[in-house]
């Protein structure tokens, strides 16, 4: 598996100009389709999910809306990572990557050979047991989705003098090599810009993830040379935790001031993003419903965007900058996050995000809380699961620049389709009330995605309801034919196919 890896050239806007009307003998002119530039190309892995550790070892995660006032978590079962259904639906997703991680990542215990049972040693907090990892290594295998992951943080996984003792990371990479498996890429440590929130040892200091790092950088090269060493895993700190007075004195501190002191010891540079917190936390009036289609809680994703890819630019110049965890809220998502309406933040961001470099982006998560892909209590696919395989169906590696939009409340992206040969794949966003049209040339295939109302959980592709069947295959998404241009209502979104595009920058 190769990971496609240069930097984005600027966006070049250019579209063919209309051709005059011709004679009835004339030849069909090309598809304007044809002359979209390249402007980069993100990961064949670009559209990734997390699993959250919790899910695998069961414990305590963010609880279901419509339970006792003030609810903030729930006990929750282990995720059966064997169940068919899920393998099926995660398949359609591939090839993708997993991310086993999350803040109770980093208060781990991995058992050693020979231990059963689930007593959590002083130091942890919870217990993952070898068949639960040899279940997370089956279930990468079956789905194609490489694992990323994170190690231990807390008191438990370090020495006398607080340093950081990579004897878990050692006993979770032999496991996942007993296995069958191999860790793709890793973090040391989840959110490490926040270590009140994530079980680190009481007065832990940026210092001190210098230190740490330097021994995991050590040790991973010599018992894991081919592993992509990533961090600092910042969150959102353009926006939702921007740096002031209120986070210094939360015990945070800044991405910045860990690469500062791990200057070229990242492969990947990483970060979180979530455009605000759900109710569970007490909200954010950012992330309310009546925000969601406007270019402000759209276009907020850029801003940590750039301020981590400047940060690139600064401390890792030339390596990738990955998105690893991304959703509508933090804390579980709103409940509006496992509806329709959150679609269009979900494509939206996928499209931004590739005009702009980073190469990967890993939602959060595949099955559980309300902004999960998959509901995990019945396993059936939310609106943003169904944008998600048509995303991965239509958009391939290879970005274009976009062309022209009729309207600022029709966004427009353009990548080369998955099997190249010069075809052409486009996502339109129509964040308006009226219908727009997009000329897309001959040829062409659509689906048209609507819900009513815009809070639903329930989609309709082309009209049709879709589903998986019995035998895990995926029913209701049958493309339609378009006579030379896309028709969107308001308030939809569409992909289009148009594989006789011409475009010499896909083949």
């Amino acid at each position: 598996m190769t990971l496609r890896t240069r930097t984005l050239a600027p966006v070049l806007a250019t579209i063919l100009a209309s051709l005059a009307a011709g004679c009835a003998t004339a030849p069909a002119p090309p598809s304007a389709l044809a002359s979209l530039a390249r402007t980069g190309t993100v990961s064949d892995r670009y559209q990734a999910y997390n699993v959250e550790m919790v899910e695998v070892t069961g414990g305590r995660f963010w609880a279901p809306y419509g339970g006792p006032k003030g609810e903030m978590f729930r006990m929750r079962p282990p995720l059966d990572l064997a169940n068919p259904k899920l393998v099926n639906l995660a398949r359609a997703l591939g090839p993708s990557l997993m991310r086993v991680s999350g803040t109770w990542a980093n208060s781990t215990y991995v058992q050693a050979p020979g231990e059963s049972g689930t007593a959590i040693p002083a130091g942890f907090k919870q217990t993952l047991t070898r068949d639960q990892w040899q279940g997370v290594v089956a279930f990468s295998k079956a789905v194609d989705a490489p694992i990323i992951t994170s190690f231990v943080a807390s008191p438990g996984a370090r020495d006398a003098d607080g340093t950081w003792n990579p004897a878990q990371a050692q006993r979770l990479l032999d496991l996942t090599r007993e296995a069958g498996g191999t860790i793709f890429g890793a973090e040391l440590f989840n959110e490490p810009t926040i270590p009140t929130h994530g079980s680190f040892p009481e007065g832990y200091k940026a210092a001190d993830f210098t230190r740490d790092y330097k021994v995991f950088r050590a040790w991973a090269a010599k018992a894991a040379p081919g592993m992509l060493l990533m961090g600092p895993g910042g969150v959102a700190e353009a926006t939702m935790m921007k740096d002031s007075a209120q986070t210094v004195a939360r015990g945070m501190f800044s991405s910045q001031t860990l690469l500062e002191g791990n200057e070229g010891g990242f492969d990947a540079l990483t970060y979180h993003y979530y455009g605000g917190v759900s109710p569970r936390c007490g909200g954010s009036p950012n992330a309310a419903a009546e925000k969601a289609l406007t270019a402000e809680w759209l276009d907020q994703t850029l801003l940590d965007a750039a301020f981590y890819t400047a940060l690139r630019d600064k401390f890792a110049p030339g390596k990738q900058v990955w998105l690893n965890e991304t959703a509508q809220a933090a804390c579980g998502g709103s409940p509006w996050a496992a509806t329709f309406l959150d679609s269009f933040r979900y494509l939206n961001q996928l499209g931004a995000l590739a005009q702009n470099g980073v190469q990967v982006v890993m939602h959060n998560t595949l099955s559980a809380s309300d902004y999960a892909l998959i509901d995990d209590r019945t396993l059936e696919p939310r609106p943003n699961y169904w944008a998600a395989v048509l995303w991965r169906r239509t958009m391939g590696a290879t970005v274009l620049a976009p062309p022209a939009s009729p309207s600022p409340d029709l966004r427009v992206y353009a990548h080369c389709l998955p099997t190249g040969r010069g075809g052409v794949g486009l996502v339109a966003i129509n964040t308006g009330a009226a219908s727009q049209s997009l000329t897309v040339g001959p040829g062409a295939t659509g689906w048209t995605m609507t819900g009513t109302p815009l809070e639903t959980k329930e989609v309709r592709i082309n009209g049709n309801a879709p589903a998986m069947d019995a035998a895990g295959r995926l029913h209701g998404l049958d493309g339609v034919p378009l006579e030379g241009a896309l028709s969107l209502a308001g308030q939809s979104l569409a992909f289009v196919a148009v594989p006789g595009a011409g475009n010499a920058a896909c083949r």
